[in-house]
C-alpha cells in the first residue's frame, strides 16, 4: 500500500510503502525452528539416548531409545549449549524483524521456542524415566537432569528477551552468554555424541575453542562503546568469556566422575576446586580474552572509519547541492 503527495511546481510523487507485518503463526513457526537449529548437533548425533550407568536392563548404545535432548552426567554442557543456542537464534531473528511484527509478533516467537524446548524436555524426562532402575539414586540422577534443563530454558528466555528487546547493551550481554555456549554447541555438531571424530574434526575442534571469543569480540564492535552502559557491557561480555569456560570444564570434570557420582558433596567440592584453578590458570584465560578484544577493537575501529566515510560523502554532497543552488535560481 502506498500513499502519493503533492509538491509545489507541478506534481512529486513520494511512495510511501506500507511494511506489512508477518502474521503471529510465522513468527511462532520461526520460534519453532529456532529451537530446532539448537537442537540441530543433537539431530546430527542421531537422537539416540547415551547409555546410563543406571539403567535398568543391559543393552546396547543402538538400542538405547530416541529422546530430543542427551540426558546424561556426561553431556550436561552440551543440554545447556543446544537450549541457550536455539533461544539466542530465536532473539536474533526477532531483533531484526522488530519492524515487522505485529503487537503479540514477540510473543508468539518466545511461545514457539518454549513450547518446543518443554517438549524436548518432557519427552526425554518420561523416556529416561521409564528405563531407570527403580532407586532413590535414579529419581535424584533424573531430577537433576531436568533441573538443568529447566535452569537452561530459563537463562535461554532471558537471553532472548536481551537480545530480541534491549537497547544495545543489554543484547550485548545476551549475546556474550550465548557466545560462550557456542563452543560447546559447535564442539557438539562436529563431534557427535557417541561418535569417533575423523582426524580432520580432531584439528577442527582445537580451531573451535576461539570462537566464543570471536563472537565476543564481535558482538562488542556491533553494540560501541559509546556510552557508560555500553562500556559496562563490553566489560560483563569479557567477564563472561573468562568464567564461563572456567565453569564448563569445572561441570565437565565433576559430573563426568564415576567415582563420585554417588556422592553429591564430594563431587560439588572437586568442581568448585576444579573451577578456582581453571579460572585462575593464565594459559587458559588470557589467549581467549586478547582474541576477544583484538576482534572488537579492529571491529571498532572499522566502525570509525566508515562512518568517517560517509561523513564526508554526506559533507561534500550537501556543499555540490549548495554551490549548485544558485546557479538554478539564477537560470529560472
Amino acid at each position: 500500500m502506498s500513499a502519493t503527495t503533492q509538491g509545489g511546481y507541478g506534481s512529486t510523487a513520494v511512495a510511501e510503502t506500507e511494511i506489512k507485518p508477518l502474521s503471529a503463526w510465522l513468527l511462532f513457526l520461526i520460534g519453532v525452528a529456532s529451537a530446532l537449529v539448537g537442537l540441530l548437533p543433537w539431530f546430527v548425533a542421531g537422537l539416540r539416548l547415551p547409555l546410563q550407568n543406571l539403567w535398568e536392563n543391559d543393552t546396547t548404545a543402538e538400542r538405547m531409545p530416541l529422546v530430543l535432548l542427551p540426558f546424561s552426567q556426561y553431556t550436561l554442557t552440551l543440554i545447556v549449549a543446544l537450549l541457550l543456542i536455539g533461544s539466542a537464534v530465536a532473539g536474533l531473528i526477532a531483533r531484526a524483524t522488530r519492524a515487522r511484527q505485529s503487537r503479540g509478533g514477540y510473543v508468539a516467537i518466545v511461545a514457539g521456542v518454549l513450547l518446543t524446548q518443554l517438549i524436548a524436555t518432557v519427552q526425554t524426562a518420561v523416556a529416561v524415566g521409564g528405563g531407570l532402575q527403580s532407586r532413590s539414586e535414579s529419581t535424584l540422577y533424573l531430577s537433576l537432569l531436568i533441573a538443568v534443563a529447566a535452569l537452561a530454558i530459563a537463562v535461554g528466555v532471558g537471553v532472548l528477551v536481551l537480545i530480541a528487546r534491549a537497547p544495545r547493551a543489554g543484547a550485548l550481554v545476551g549475546l556474550s552468554i550465548a557466545s560462550v555456549a557456542a563452543g560447546s554447541w559447535l564442539s557438539g555438531l562436529i563431534a557427535p555424541v557417541g561418535s569417533f571424530p575423523a582426524e580432520w574434526a580432531i584439528q577442527v575442534l582445537g580451531y573451535a575453542r576461539w570462537i566464543p571469543a570471536i563472537l565476543v569480540g564481535i558482538a562488542i564492535a556491533w553494540c560501541g562503546v559509546n556510552t557508560v552502559g555500553r562500556v559496562i557491557a563490553a566489560i560483563v561480555g569479557l567477564v563472561l568469556l573468562w568464567l564461563g569456560p572456567a565453569l564448563i570444564t569445572a561441570i565437565s570434570s565433576a559430573a563426568g566422575s564415576r567415582v563420585l557420582a554417588g556422592y553429591p558433596s564430594e563431587m560439588l567440592d572437586y568442581g568448585v576446586g576444579v573451577f578456582r584453578m581453571a579460572f585462575l590458570m593464565p594459559e587458559l584465560v588470557v589467549p581467549p580474552l586478547v582474541v576477544a578484544i583484538v576482534v572488537a577493537a579492529v571491529g571498532l575501529g572499522t566502525r570509525m572509519l566508515l562512518a568517517g566515510t560517509r561523513g564526508r560523502a554526506a559533507t561534500a554532497t550537501t556543499a555540490t547541492n549548495a554551490a549548485e543552488s544558485p546557479a538554478t535560481e539564477q537560470s529560472n
